[in-house]
């Protein structure tokens, strides 16, 4: 699925710096679609990058992408990062207040 949209991915491995999603036209080749992408790890990567790409949305030239298998079929548009944070901090807050 497309990080963005969430429709499912059909480019076959390897997936070229070129292609885009037929949906929404957000880059495939992106650190957000790989199936190493590890939001919080070193680099948001698990895998050991030494040059890892700053964009995280955009296509890049990592040696170390793959897409995500999981992402061969759609789902729902992932969250923006930090979209959650209103309600749990709402709920922290009751506790204390």
């Amino acid at each position: 699925m497309c990080w963005k949209c969430g429709k499912a991915i059909t480019a076959e491995n390897p997936v070229g710096r070129s292609l885009a999603c037929e949906s929404c036209g957000s880059d495939l080749r992106s650190c957000r679609n790989c199936r190493f992408w590890s939001p919080g790890s070193y680099h948001d990567c698990a895998e050991r990058v030494e040059d890892a790409p700053t964009d995280k949305e955009r296509a890049n030239f990592c040696d170390s992408f793959g897409v995500n298998p999981s992402f061969k079929k759609d789902h729902p548009p992932a969250k923006k990062e930090g979209s959650g944070a209103a309600p749990s901090r709402a709920a922290f807050d009751s506790l204390f207040g």
